[in-house]
């Protein structure tokens, strides 16, 4: 079968080139010469079915908060653009793509963008018409999974269609609302470049052109077209057969961008062969074209890139993983980013999948190591969900992932990321030395200097801290208050109640409620402590996962953070109600419009905000003439002249301690039974 190239390129009357026969055999020509002799001039050639879609603009409800501008105010051009519209404007009128139209609701303005060869392309502002319009939420294909569909093929053809958009009518009621400001009214009859669901459109029709084709032989992404075959004799019969549809359909290709026969070739911004995916070679052009350093400023250029010219370095090839088949992912954290490298085994070689990586927020900058490394796997599952839907994930890492995301109670967001991990196939696997060239490089990118201080997170989540802090708000039409339950190293328990003498939300009764157990935690001598509460904006504020936006929650946030200083070690933690109840019952009970308080709980009246700073101008007795300063002075070893008074003062001092300069009355377990207002009331 002989095989030549006979390709029918053609201008009609507006100067539009179409290409409408590319490579064929002799044979297949002979047999079938009305597939490949049509001339789009040529008014007695056979009918071709016309696209069956069409373009509708249905307007949605309007949304009463956006300004629409249905004819808009017109624009002013120079000279050069006014004749480059005018241009533009001849082209499509008599190409038959635009009419003339009178008394239209809307009116868009021209908008002129400078090409890369210097001329001008004309497009409408739509802003305003597409505002108005409901969006087609038709899905566009994934590009990642249509260039893997791609790799691995022995010829490629890349198609371009022409002016695409252009190729699919309006449908004819909408045809006056794409009508755009010229010296005269016009308004399109095909589907203009710049409306909201034009892609979606378009897509929906290639997707009918070639339902029998696409996944087969056939890879098509909006107006850009790729036939596929997986050696090279079956191409001819892949071609004819999308040539068939495009004649059907009447569809126009571009010569200019069109490519035919080709082992290699760019396709959606990747370069795809045989051997798999390249990087784009126009990206990398800075680093091909680089030169050695010759001058003093020039060696300065390159201070961050040491021994630039020792490193071997090639663009990665990316490679196409088979049906079900296991693949192999390595996670790397460093202080500013997380980065990971999905990988297959082919003949014992590691070849690459597919690269992640990750800037990290300033929040996610204060993660401990075991929850980077965490979001570097949820952050690689988000972006490759196709591959690890689809294959068996087996990743490799010396943080215990494992052991950290089956028991997430430590923290909220490992729960979450926990249970949207759950849906995958993913094994845990710990990561030995590395023999892949291609995961060695990625990994002496990002070192891991920290696995041992992973390991000490994962302790520090299992440690018992010493000191337990259960803190709850409450505030409603009563009155505001917080609980506060502190228990010891040694099991006892310390409980409190705060009533507040000023009006607070709930958020800030939390934040009472927090700021108060600190402060009795730090004077009964906690060096470190756990903190439970169940309100979940004070506690991810604290973590830095919530942003206080509110001046008076910023304040709050910054008071609890100085506080939270004082100690060597703490943990805060996001409970459910149900699990602080103690607190819950304090806080309710402070809250509420009763006098009669049990024995064993104290109670504190605050009478204004932990936030409001104020100046103590003068006292209104002074301690020397207080009942408190004796006792103060005694137990810091100032005994009184008087025998007998000192007598008295020993046996009264041993109900009461000095902490930080006060005093507090001793309980008999040998704790501050009551904390508030000692200088208020006479304790005998």
């Amino acid at each position: 079968m002989a095989r030549r190239a006979n390709l029918s390129i053609f201008k009609d009357k507006t100067g539009m080139e179409t290409l409408n026969i590319f490579e064929v055999d002799t044979e297949t020509q002979e047999d079938n010469p009305e597939n490949f002799e049509l001339d789009p001039r040529d008014k007695t050639s056979r009918e071709k079915e016309e696209p069956t879609e069409s373009i509708i603009l249905d307007e949605a409800e309007p949304d009463k908060t956006v300004k629409l501008e249905r004819v808009q105010k017109r624009r002013s051009f120079n000279p050069e653009r006014s004749a480059a519209i005018k241009e533009e404007v001849s082209k499509l009128l008599a190409a038959g793509s635009i009419r003339e139209v009178k008394y239209p609701e809307w009116v868009a303005n021209v908008v002129l963008v400078k090409k890369k060869n210097n001329q001008w392309r004309m497009c409408v502002d739509f802003t305003d018409l597409n505002k108005a319009c409901p969006k087609d939420s038709f899905p566009l294909p994934r590009i990642d999974q249509l260039v893997d569909a791609t790799a691995g093929h022995e010829t490629l053809s890349f198609m371009d269609a022409y002016s695409g958009y252009n190729q699919i009518k309006m449908h004819r009621p909408d045809e006056e609302k794409t009508a755009f400001t010229t010296d005269q009214g016009y308004c399109y009859r095909v589907m203009p470049f710049g409306l909201k669901n034009a892609g979606a459109t378009y897509q929906r029709l290639v997707n009918k052109m070639f339902a029998r084709q696409i996944g087969r032989n056939m890879e098509v992404y909006v107006d850009d077209m790729l036939t596929k075959s997986i050696t090279a004799d079956k191409h001819a019969n892949d071609l004819r057969e999308t040539f068939d549809v495009l004649v059907k359909y009447g569809m126009k290709l571009n010569p200019a961008k069109c490519v035919f026969g080709v082992p290699s070739g760019r396709f959606l911004g990747y370069q795809v062969n045989q051997r798999g995916i390249e990087v784009n070679p126009e990206k990398i052009q800075a680093l091909a074209r680089m030169v050695s350093p010759k001058t003093l400023k020039d060696v300065q250029k390159l201070t961050g890139l040491p021994g630039l010219e020792r490193l071997p370095w090639t663009a990665p090839l990316l490679s196409k993983p088979e049906t079900a088949e296991t693949l192999y992912m390595y996670l790397s954290v460093s202080e500013a980013a997380t980065s990971s490298v999905l990988v297959r085994q082919e003949d014992g070689i590691q070849k690459p999948v597919y690269y992640t990586s990750k800037a990290l927020l300033p929040a996610e900058t204060r993660y401990s190591p075991a929850e980077k490394m965490a979001l570097a796997l949820i952050t690689a599952a988000r972006k490759l969900r196709p591959y690890f839907q689809a294959h068996r994930i087996r990743v490799y890492t010396n943080c215990p992932l494992k052991l950290i995301l089956q028991k997430p109670e430590v923290s909220g967001r490992l729960t979450k990321w926990a249970i949207e991990l759950s849906e995958f196939d993913v094994e845990y696997l710990p990561r030995t030395a590395i023999k892949a060239q291609a995961v060695a490089d990625f990994v002496a990118e990002f070192t891991e200097p920290s696995v041992e201080v992973a390991r000490m997170m994962v302790e520090q989540n299992k440690k018992i801290f010493k000191w337990q802090l259960r803190v709850d708000g409450s505030s409603n039409t009563h009155g505001s208050g917080a609980g506060i339950v502190l228990t010891t190293p040694e099991g006892d328990s310390v409980e409190c109640a705060l009533r507040f003498d000023f009006k607070a939300t709930n958020n800030q009764a939390e934040y009472e409620a927090l700021i108060a157990g600190l402060k009795i935690s730090t004077i009964l001598g906690a060096d470190e402590v756990e903190i439970f509460s169940d309100s979940q904006v004070v506690v991810n504020q604290v973590l830095d996962e919530y942003q206080a936006r509110e001046e008076s929650m910023i304040t709050y946030l910054e008071l609890a953070r100085e506080l939270l200083e004082r100690f060597k070690e703490y943990r805060i933690v996001h409970v459910p109600r149900e699990e602080n109840e103690k607190a819950d019952a304090l806080a309710k009970l402070a809250s509420a419009t009763i006098n009669i308080w049990p024995n064993n709980i104290s109670m504190i009246r605050l009478l204004q905000p932990s936030i409001v700073k104020t100046k103590e101008v003068g006292a209104v007795f002074g301690e020397r003439d207080s009942w408190i300063t004796p006792i103060k002075e005694y137990l810091i070893d100032i005994l009184p002249s008087d025998p007998l008074e000192a007598k008295r003062l020993k046996y009264r001092a041993t109900r009461y301690s000095v902490l930080n300069g006060e005093l507090y009355k001793k309980d008999t377990r040998g704790h501050c039974r009551d904390v508030s207002g000692l200088k208020k009331q006479k304790v005998s």
